[in-house]
């Protein structure tokens, strides 16, 4: 059909489309030297909240924690994983299939930037060709035995978010936003996108959420205050979380240096996490 958003499990035309497929026609199998146990999507309504972050130390903490851990970066046309663990160059492949890059502390990652001649090459592609990339990252990519798979979903609802929904076997999804967005819509639609994909919702993270005072210790929440807790009660989501604004964290995610970083974020999630 002309106008088919693909949501053939929520569809309202049940006869007559030779389109029509069931939710499980969309998985594809992961490779097959893969052991992936859980595979934990990190999503928001839109970029620019944080949510490359969250998946690098939700990563890095469970690595501390003795977990086999991979990151599969699924924003295709905005990679920023490899640079928060600093790395570059191309990953190794061969004829069973490609590898990923290793951090410092055996962290496997998977991003574009790492196909990529350049790092700075724009990815100028089309939706069919970005679904087929972020296919290959699950099908043919050897992370070998995991724990958790964590991977940075593209943000907003459409077309990208829509197929990495359908073609990975998610285990949930956790919200990032920052304060000004859990007043609006937008926070709203990623959780009801997750519903609509019968994927739970795990927790929801609050990033920017308050400025620390390093002299007096007082907090500042100069992005409004925080509103996590009320909107995490009005989903029914129990776990919740919050990032401060922490220059210190910054640095190290521009340095490339997050895994030496002193990370006391995200207890609440990482919890949760342990129990699933």
């Amino acid at each position: 059909m002309a106008d088919c958003n693909h949501d053939c499990e929520h569809c309202n035309e049940k006869e007559g489309c030779g389109d029509r497929q069931g939710k499980e026609s969309f998985r594809q199998p992961c490779h097959p030297q893969n052991h992936i146990k859980k595979v934990i999507g990190v999503v928001s309504g839109k970029g620019g909240v944080g949510k490359s972050l969250v998946t690098s130390v939700l990563a890095v903490r469970m690595r501390r924690a003795g977990r086999k851990v991979s990151i599969l970066d699924a924003d295709i046309t905005g990679p920023s994983i490899p640079r928060t663990f600093r790395l570059k160059g191309r990953v190794p492949m061969d004829e069973d299939g490609i590898y990923p890059a290793r951090t410092k502390t055996g962290i496997g990652v998977m991003s574009i930037n790492l196909l990529l001649p350049h790092e700075t090459d724009p990815v100028v592609w089309r939706g069919p060709i970005i679904a087929g990339a972020l296919q290959q990252f699950w099908t043919d990519v050897i992370y070998g035995d995991v724990d958790y798979l964590f991977v940075d979903m593209p943000p907003g609802t459409g077309d990208v978010p829509l197929t990495a929904y359908q073609m990975l076997p998610l285990d949930g999804v956790l919200v990032v936003a920052s304060p000004q967005e859990l007043v609006g819509m937008i926070v709203e639609k990623a959780v009801n996108m997750a519903k609509m994909m019968d994927i739970p919702v795990l927790g929801l993270i609050e990033n920017y959420s308050y400025f620390k005072c390093p002299g007096c210790g007082r907090e500042y929440s100069i992005f409004g205050r925080s509103r996590v807790d009320e909107v995490a009660q009005a989903y029914g989501l129990a776990c919740r979380d919050r990032i401060p604004v922490d220059p210190e964290l910054a640095g190290a995610v521009d340095a490339g240096t997050l895994e030496e970083a002193d990370l006391p974020y995200l207890d609440n999630t990482l919890a949760m996490l342990e129990k699933l």
